[in-house]
């Protein structure tokens, strides 16, 4: 019926759209986590700063990987979500991956805010003080949390669509003759309240290191260590405010997504899954031209194939 072409066309372009953002994605993340894998392997240790960049690319990759699988599935072949735990571990996994992706970038942000900016409160400097030595912890809370989510996710659908309702519709399965919006209300407030907190996050970063630049300008005189601090801050806000403007476009649309999630035909949903698969892999590209480490490696990576495609 034409209902039914044009549901598989909206589907197969979905994927394919999708697919290009995802492996482009995984492509720069998995650079990254190489790049620092490596780098631990010859120096036997990674500073603060190269820690959190290693657990963000897994977490990027990861997630990209099982939100690829996800969108597959349910576009091409949904019967197979029917299999009992397939979509529970998709879910759960697609959502453990994600919510390390959005606390680990929040503690990106905190970091550079903590390790940059220039405060005389005492509580910060104390945070400065102590800040290499919390990360670890940081991101052991994140992983952690992550995980608990993940489980009540899993838990959730397990319970709620797997045993409770049942699927008629052989078009969409996941439209139920019953509402299921009550079982999942305490995810959506979760998914609501997390990315709100890593949002805010994000925010007071940005405002603070804001704020140490512009008193940086206005106290300190030209030298050479105040010319390299200025340039700090600069390579420093930078790679935050791009993170703030993607945040909040991801941000709106995510919203969006949860508000549109029982209609899959909506444009809100179809963008917002495109910002949202677009997201992890041009962020992490602006985090690669931020740290010379990465960015000298990717142009000696890049010169090298290049040279070998004109040999060829």
């Amino acid at each position: 019926s034409p209902q039914q072409s044009n549901v598989t066309s909206y589907g197969a372009i979905t994927v394919a759209i999708i697919t290009l953002e995802v492996f482009a994605g995984m492509w720069i993340n998995a650079f990254i986590v190489c790049v620092l894998c490596i780098a631990w392997v010859k120096k036997k240790t990674l500073n603060s700063n190269e820690k959190i960049l290693l657990l963000l690319g897994c977490s990027r990759f990861w997630y990209l990987c099982f939100s690829w699988i996800h969108v597959f599935l349910s576009e091409i072949y949904p019967f197979c979500l029917l299999v009992h735990s397939i979509l529970q571990t998709l879910q759960g996994s697609y959502t453990f991956f994600n919510c390390s992706n959005l606390w680990v970038s929040a503690c990106l942000c905190g970091f550079y805010c903590i390790k940059i900016a220039n405060f005389r409160n005492s509580f910060f400097i104390y945070l400065k003080v102590k800040i290499d030595r919390m990360v670890p912890w940081l991101l052991l809370g994140s992983v952690v949390f992550s995980l608990i989510f993940g489980i009540a996710v899993y838990n959730t659908i397990d319970k709620a669509v797997c045993r409770n309702l049942s699927f008629t519709c052989q078009a969409r399965f996941w439209k139920p003759t019953i509402r299921i919006e009550k079982h999942f209300f305490p995810i959506y407030f979760l998914t609501g309240f997390l990315n709100t907190t890593s949002f805010l996050a994000v925010i007071f970063s940005a405002v603070f290191l804001l704020f140490s630049l512009w008193r940086h300008k206005h106290k300190m005189q030209t030298n050479s260590m105040n010319t390299l601090s200025m340039e700090a801050h600069i390579r420093a806000m930078k790679s935050i405010l791009s993170f703030f403007i993607m945040y909040c476009i991801n941000f709106m649309f995510l919203i969006l997504s949860l508000i549109y999630s029982f209609n899959y035909q909506n444009y809100a949903v179809f963008l917002g899954y495109l910002i949202q698969h677009a997201f992890p892999g041009v962020h992490s590209l602006i985090l690669i031209f931020s740290n010379a480490k990465l960015e000298k490696t990717l142009l000696r990576l890049l010169s090298c194939v290049k040279c070998k495609l004109c040999l060829r």
